[in-house]
């Protein structure tokens, strides 16, 4: 289905959070207290998530800064996303191979961040999971829309992940991350395809530093 200031600066800073708070005790992350209707409504999630493993859609980002950026993403779990910006946005995210690797052209800068370690990576699980080894820290059902937080409950300080959904579809509208400062990035996406064969090589990554 970007806290990108794109969907990467913000991934970024989370690594960055996380390097200093690993050397910390997170304290457990607290859970809301969720109504046996919200419990369905986290069912039919969970199941609408894994029965896609493949999209491709027409996405729009906002980042923390409010800049508005435009382009595709494609998606093929477990763990593998592409998102192209539009031209002259100079930007590129893929993830794959266990790792997320955000590219800036126009700086000539790479980013690598291990899968594990950003909010991002739970969307892209071979079995997505809204319990188990994860906590759900907000849940809301209003206006057609139902949307769900969800934190790693050992390591709550890289971030969260937020998704909404259309309630009359149970389809993914849009994902949200929040950083460990707290900055958010939010990708709605459009016009998506689901089920679809995505071209050998989408997910090459990008060239990174030795």
């Amino acid at each position: 289905m970007s806290a990108l200031a794109p969907v990467a600066p913000a991934l970024a800073q989370a690594e960055t959070q996380s390097a200093v708070q690993n050397a910390q005790q997170e304290e457990a992350p607290q859970g809301i207290t969720l109504s046996a209707s919200d419990k369905v409504w986290l069912g039919k999630i969970e199941k609408a998530l894994n029965s896609v493993t493949t999209f491709q859609a027409h996405m729009q980002q906002l980042d923390a800064d409010g800049k508005r950026t435009t382009g595709i993403v494609w998606m093929q779990r477990p763990g593998q996303m592409r998102l192209a910006y539009d031209p002259p946005t100079p930007l590129l995210l893929v993830a794959s191979q266990d790792k997320v690797v955000f590219r800036d052209n126009q700086l000539d800068q790479t980013t690598v961040i291990p899968m594990d370690r950003t909010p991002l990576g739970l969307l892209l699980r071979k079995h997505v999971s809204l319990a188990d080894d994860v906590t759900v820290t907000g849940f809301q059902h209003e206006g057609g829309l139902v949307q769900v937080t969800v934190v790693r409950t050992s390591s709550p300080g890289d971030g969260s992940l937020t998704l909404v959904f259309y309630d009359n579809s149970v389809s993914l509208r849009s994902w949200s991350v929040v950083d460990a400062q707290g900055r958010e990035t939010r990708v709605t996406l459009f016009d998506v395809k689901s089920g679809i064969t995505i071209p050998a090589g989408t997910f090459t990554l990008p060239a990174q530093p030795e």
